[in-house]
């Protein structure tokens, strides 16, 4: 069978936003995922950024927060706005 799908072994390319929605990713992926996230959001300029992480337990936020803690041009996160999230999602500034 021919057609337009995409290799399933290959990685799908998503645009890039200034928002980032963790709710598709499996966990186990959410680490190496954030991080390259952050990587592209630097690259295109971008300046704040909001990771949608989901309220839960916090595993996912607590992960989500340690990579920014780690990359060196976050300047700085927190909580989103309750419009935003609330504690369910959070914002972070990039250093150009």
């Amino acid at each position: 069978m021919t057609g337009d799908w995409a290799d399933p072994g290959e990685p799908v390319r998503i645009p890039v936003t200034d928002i980032f929605d963790l709710h598709s990713v499996p966990p186990r992926d959410v680490q190496g995922v954030v991080e390259a996230y952050l990587e592209e959001a630097h690259q295109l300029g971008f300046r704040d950024i909001r990771i949608i992480h989901g309220r839960g337990i916090g595993v996912q936020r607590e992960i989500v927060r340690a990579a920014l803690a780690r990359t060196s041009y976050v300047t700085s996160y927190g909580d989103a706005p309750p419009e935003a999230g609330g504690w369910g999602a959070t914002i972070a500034r990039l250093h150009p």
